[in-house]
């Protein structure tokens, strides 16, 4: 009988499943969403509540649970290959490494930000991946989490003055040394997305498109991506006639417009502001218009 159903009303404030039981049956639909927002920590024991449960509804349930815990191994198990460059270094006897990326080679806008991160060897963040796949709801979530469980984290940024004299490239490598300077520990080895660092006195090891291959290398992304994005959103509430928090500085149509109608402000790019650059831009829209 419904009533003798082991499935109860879950008070939203508890995350086990025992204490969080009164008398009163869910409904269908709170089973379901119960089922859907459980800490997987809880999930056997969800499991063995719902076969308990004569309801299509806890079928249903078991069904959303199962799937969740397949998707979470899934996820374990795509983290555990992204750990492969790490494990390969520690093997050679490695001990504490960082990972370093940047954000910001390419708007016409705004510095150019680094970010260093050490993870210990057992941090399974999950949703970690390079952060240009991740949604920007995603990212901060992952900037919260890295932040609380990272063993280190270093940030080091270079401005606009910097960039046009002595170009993006320049700025970028002189952003990423500041930031593996400032973890407060000194890794082994640093795992660097992309190229080499020239002038960092530390073993390194680039590897292409390393933000996606390497859970270091992927949580220096969303730092680096995370902490420019807040930098663009102070550099709007400063220039709000040229949609920064919309576009972060990147080359978009209205950000185009907005610089014809208004020319450039001090945080634009005056090196990457070339008749031919523009005229590519232009090359490159009307393309996308077309």
């Amino acid at each position: 009988m419904e009533s003798e159903s082991l499935i109860k009303r879950r008070h939203p404030w508890r995350s086990d499943v025992k204490s969080s039981l009164d008398t009163r049956p869910m409904t269908h639909r709170e089973v379901l969403t119960w089922a859907s927002n459980i800490s997987l920590s809880c999930a056997r024991e969800a499991l063995v509540l719902l076969s308990s449960d004569s309801r299509r509804c806890a079928a249903r349930a078991m069904a959303i649970i199962e799937t969740r815990l397949r998707e979470d191994r899934m996820e374990l198990s795509r983290l555990r290959h992204m750990f492969a460059f790490e494990r390969e270094a520690r093997r050679s006897g490695v001990r504490v490494i960082a990972g370093i990326d940047e954000a910001g080679r390419g708007p016409l806008a705004g510095p150019v930000v680094a970010a260093a991160v050490i993870l210990r060897p057992s941090c399974m963040i999950r949703g970690l991946n390079d952060s240009k796949q991740v949604r920007p709801e995603v990212r901060e979530a992952l900037f919260e989490e890295i932040s609380r469980r990272a063993l280190a984290i270093g940030v080091g940024t270079r401005d606009v003055l910097y960039i046009d004299k002595h170009n993006i490239a320049q700025a970028a490598f002189a952003a990423m040394r500041e930031a593996a300077g400032s973890l407060g520990l000194v890794p082994d080895t640093v795992l660097v997305d992309g190229f080499r660092i020239p002038g960092l006195q530390l073993p390194q090891r680039a590897i292409v498109k390393g933000d996606a291959l390497s859970c270091s290398i992927a949580a220096a992304s969303i730092i680096a991506k995370v902490t420019r994005d807040r930098m663009m959103l102070d550099l709007d509430r400063k220039y709000p006639e040229y949609g920064f928090a919309r576009h972060k500085g990147y080359t978009t149509h209205e950000h185009v417009l907005a610089l014809l109608k208004h020319g450039p402000c001090p945080e634009h790019r005056r090196s990457f502001l070339s008749s031919f650059q523009n005229q590519l831009v232009f090359e490159s829209l009307d393309a996308k218009a077309k």
